[in-house]
């Protein structure tokens, strides 16, 4: 099986590239995380412009049609250089959703402002006690005339602050934890009835608890079908899983760089740590973590165009579990070769630190994944 990169995605990949070292250095990402909703609309415009917000979307529709392996060559870029965008929330999730059960319609209202940069979505998934159980869904849709009434709360929802429209996940039948009968709607952000507290997560990222009190939406805010989207839903959730491995090997392969580079200039003894042997095994441990999480994002970015839910699931949470492991070995060896100061907030490892924590804790952590990789026989 071929492993490299076309053509096309090696430009992708040296594009993006060079736009994130062009502006977003640590001391840029900094400034833009002080800005209203924790983020550059500046950068965004400029990932705009490149097109990288038109990516996954069909060419009928205004995008470029690309793949799994295009997405995971943007997500690492993104992950190397710490972007705070809400690139996952808006074109892989909140894209997810409409590329796959949008109808025309919402396609034509909504995905040719993701491509120009003009609207970013957030999807609002998340309740109180529901963990990482994506069918605990006690936000209910009740219907009224022809359209919806929404009511419920959400949290952690990111890029909650700034979406111009969230992705709801709402019951329109049954009890809190039945599979069936949980709808998806797009409800605009400034409907009435909805509210929002703001804040920022540990990693530099804003997220939003909403609540919705009687919010009104006709009967064109279903995506899909509104009594039973949970295959829908599992599925975009999938995706982003498959977005945050290849975002965390990003972020391991710059940990690992800049490590590195620290032991390689910090003196101890009169000499670079980095010519203790024990040191140069630790480092030599961290690279073989990077890639066997690297080998693991690429086979989840495969599994995530398996036609069979199951093993597309499956596969996709094994990749999960290694990611876990890496991303934590990775970054607590680290924040421990780089001393006190890489508990600071000066230093960037800390930051490095922080989103690969919160990624392994983004659907799903590694010992639940590990539990569905158990429960179905295994990966193989």
């Amino acid at each position: 099986m071929d492993f490299d990169l076309t053509e096309e995605q090696r430009l992708l990949k040296d594009s993006i590239d060079g736009l994130l070292t062009d502006s977003y250095d640590f001391e840029s990402r900094k400034k833009y995380m002080k800005e209203k909703g924790g983020w550059s609309k500046a950068v965004w415009g400029k990932l705009a412009e490149q097109g990288l917000l038109g990516l996954p979307f069909a060419e009928a529709d205004g995008g470029f049609g690309g793949g799994g392996v295009e997405t995971m060559i943007v997500m690492e870029a993104l992950g190397k250089a710490l972007v705070l965008e809400p690139y996952l929330a808006t074109v892989v999730i909140g894209g997810g959703f409409l590329r796959h059960a949008g109808s025309d319609a919402q396609k034509a209202a909504h995905v040719p402002g993701i491509v120009d940069g003009s609207k970013t979505l957030a999807f609002a998934q998340l309740e109180k006690n529901s963990r990482y159980d994506l069918f605990d869904v006690a936000t209910t849709a009740k219907k009224k005339g022809d359209g919806w009434v929404i009511d419920g709360e959400k949290f952690v929802v990111l890029n909650g602050e700034n979406a111009d429209t969230l992705i709801v996940t709402a019951r329109t039948k049954g009890n809190r934890r039945d599979t069936t009968g949980i709808g998806v709607f797009l409800v605009p952000a400034n409907a009435k009835g909805v509210t929002k507290k703001s804040y920022p997560t540990q990693d530099g990222l804003h997220a939003a608890d909403i609540t919705l009190t009687g919010v009104e939406v006709g009967a064109d805010a279903a995506i899909g079908n509104p009594d039973d989207s949970l295959a829908l839903i599992e599925r975009v959730v999938d995706e982003a899983r498959v977005a945050l491995c290849a975002e965390a090997v990003g972020l391991m392969d710059e940990s690992l760089k800049t490590t590195v580079e620290y032991i390689k200039t910090r003196k101890q003894f009169g000499v670079a740590i980095g010519s203790f042997q024990s040191l140069q095994h630790r480092a030599s441990d961290m690279f073989v973590a990077a890639e066997q999480a690297r080998s693991m994002s690429m086979f989840a970015t495969m599994a995530g165009d398996f036609e069979d839910a199951k093993e597309r699931s499956n596969a996709i949470a094994a990749a999960k579990v290694q990611i876990g492991k890496s991303l934590k070995f990775v970054g607590q060896q680290a924040i421990q070769l780089h001393g006190g100061i890489g508990m600071t907030m000066e230093a960037k490892i800390g930051h490095y630190f922080k989103r690969l924590t919160m990624i392994e804790n983004t659907f799903g952590d590694t010992d639940y994944h590990q539990r569905r990789v158990a429960d179905a026989g295994g990966l193989v």
